[in-house]
């Protein structure tokens, strides 16, 4: 749904056929001792980034590995760790990240810091145009939402030309909710001279659903923005699986 104008990844014997050979046990080499074309660094200078794995990817964060493992057999780990899901290691905390054999708090700072800079550029691109629909919202709120293990709640102050002025964040709180305090969306919006205010939170269960209270707080906050003249335009709960959006499904009152 559009907004309306204002609106808005043993050497010399038999063997015995009947015992199995032993293993040789080969250490890992450092990355120093591979071939230059298979080193990520290089490769990514000469190849582009398009054609490192992740786990190479990771391992060029990482900078090093371990006496037996490589940083890239690292990044493996912690691939595997998230079953090869960008979705879930960008959910996976320090602490979990630090359960990696060989990741200690330095290189799960590393990854963690790089996570969220890949989903700040998301929301970087989007805040140049105007808001004219949901899905807007959900490109420029959900990247800072959708991985969160806990409830936070945000508002998007808009110009009158549905203009991103500013996202704040309102409140943070525990899995399965956070308190909301109208008064300190609004004088984050007067601040601002915002005509209009977008209001986001997410539910880390994943449901997608708007409970009693999500309704309740909604119709509140849409009424306080109708004395101070500052529109409620919508109300979006973010979950990584997807979006909802109050003004898409006839919610917002």
């Amino acid at each position: 749904m559009l907004y309306e104008p204002f609106g808005y990844f043993c050497r010399g014997t038999i063997p015995d056929k009947t015992l199995k050979p032993k293993k040789e046990i080969v250490k890992n080499k450092p990355i120093t001792q591979w071939a230059v074309d298979d080193r990520p660094r290089e490769k990514l200078t000469t190849k582009g980034p398009d054609a490192l794995s992740d786990a190479e990817l990771i391992g060029i964060l990482l900078a090093t590995g371990t006496k037996t493992k490589s940083a890239v057999d690292l990044g493996r780990e912690i691939m595997e760790a998230a079953d090869n899901d960008l979705n879930k290691l960008a959910r996976m905390s320090v602490k979990d990240l630090c359960r990696i054999n060989g990741i200690g708090p330095a290189k799960a700072v590393t990854i963690a810091a790089a996570v969220e800079l890949g989903g700040r550029k998301k929301t970087v691109q989007i805040q140049a145009k105007a808001i004219t629909a949901s899905l807007d919202v959900y490109n420029l709120i959900g990247p800072r939402l959708e991985d969160k293990q806990y409830e936070e709640f945000w508002a998007i102050l808009l110009t009158r030309a549905n203009k991103v002025i500013k996202t704040v964040q309102i409140s943070e709180g525990g899995i399965s909710g956070t308190v909301v305090d109208p008064k300190k969306i609004f004088r984050f919006a007067l601040e601002e001279s915002a005509s209009g205010v977008i209001l986001c939170h997410n539910h880390p269960s994943g449901n997608l659903k708007a409970s009693q209270q999500d309704l309740d707080i909604t119709s509140k906050l849409v009424k306080a923005g109708e004395a101070l003249e500052i529109k409620v335009l919508d109300h979006l709960i973010v979950s990584n699986e997807g979006y909802l959006s109050f003004k898409d499904e006839g919610l917002m009152s």
